[in-house]
């Protein structure tokens, strides 16, 4: 019983003093390196690092790199910033450019800058060489109704002070072409524009479009400005085009009510002579009654009879040939 435990004890010892061995021989390899380098980083603190999760090579490396640069950062300010998600690398490069370049730029900031979101090193090479951004096809329209395209290019620089909170590239671009569109739209023709581009950039770099921004405008470039169609002309022409059909839609209204007028009144005619011969059936049966009771004689109907022939020959004397024909 006493061999098994005492195996399986030894066995525990030997793997520990092997692990221990590798941990402690790849911490004294980096403590000499950062020693002959010139940072200063304890041989615990490297050991320690492993049971926080955080790669010592990395914090050395990222140390020496800064000690060589002539920058000091605290071995516990690296750890924090990794421990808070932070790229530590990217981090010291850019103090490092920053430091290079002139640039009042320190560790808190530029972590803060990093935990942000935003790459700081590029944010620094911003500051040194100023980017070109170019906008969308932007289309706005004169006070002539004739519409322009422009095409600006806007040089803007990083603003490590406002980096933090700042807007991005997108809201500078959405203010320059908002600045673009109000400035053409606000002249009187169309060929001012044209002759004068340069006006544009001039009034929209006076608005201070960079305000709230983390950028820096330096100048705004109109590439191109192109004449588009004449919106003024197309908007008269659907005008037109719109009251054509409404007034046609009220002839039609008009000539509907009309024919439903001359419907009713026809309607009202063949009702009439419906009424008109519905009477006139009725005049034999009161002639026959007459006799009956001898209220008309057989004189009185001839001389009817008389009246009437002498009235149709009238009538016929007195139409005309074409009557006859119709």
């Amino acid at each position: 019983m006493d061999n098994p435990i005492q195996i399986i004890i030894l066995a525990v010892i030997v793997i520990s003093v092997i692990i221990i061995f590798f941990v402690i021989s790849s911490a004294i390899s980096l403590w000499i390196q950062a020693l002959v380098s010139g940072a200063r980083v304890g041989l615990l603190n490297i050991v320690f690092m492993r049971f926080r999760k955080i790669p010592p090579k990395l914090v050395v490396e990222t140390k020496i790199m800064a000690v060589k640069a002539g920058i000091e950062i605290s071995t516990d300010f690296l750890e924090s910033h990794f421990l808070a998600g932070g790229n530590l690398s990217r981090v010291v490069q850019a103090l490092i450019a920053a430091d290079k370049a002139n640039i009042d730029l320190g560790f808190n900031r530029a972590a803060a800058i990093d935990l942000a979101g935003r790459d700081v090193l590029e944010a620094v090479q911003m500051s040194v060489n100023p980017k070109v951004i170019e906008t969308p096809l932007i289309a706005a329209v004169a006070k002539d109704g004739i519409q322009l395209k422009a095409l600006a290019r806007v040089t803007v620089r990083a603003n490590i002070d406002r980096l933090v909170g700042g807007a991005g590239a997108e809201t500078i671009l959405a203010r320059v072409g908002e600045g673009i569109v109000s400035t053409i739209g606000s002249s009187v023709s169309h060929k001012s524009v044209l002759e004068n581009p340069d006006m544009i950039s001039k009034t929209v770099l006076s608005k201070g479009l960079d305000a709230g921004t983390a950028y820096e405008i330096l100048s705004i470039d109109i590439a191109d400005v192109d004449v588009g169609k004449n919106i003024g002309a197309d908007l008269e022409t659907d005008r037109a085009e719109a009251d054509k059909k409404i007034a046609q839609a009220k002839a039609e209204e008009r000539r509907a009510m009309a024919i439903a007028a001359e419907q009713e009144m026809k309607a009202k005619v063949q009702e009439m002579r419906a009424k008109v011969v519905e009477a006139e059936a009725t005049i034999p049966l009161a002639m026959a009654e007459a006799f009956k009771k001898g209220n008309l004689g057989i004189m009185d109907y001839y001389k009817m009879k008389n009246i009437m022939a002498d009235t149709q020959m009238r009538d016929t004397i007195g139409s005309s040939p074409e009557d006859e024909t119709e």
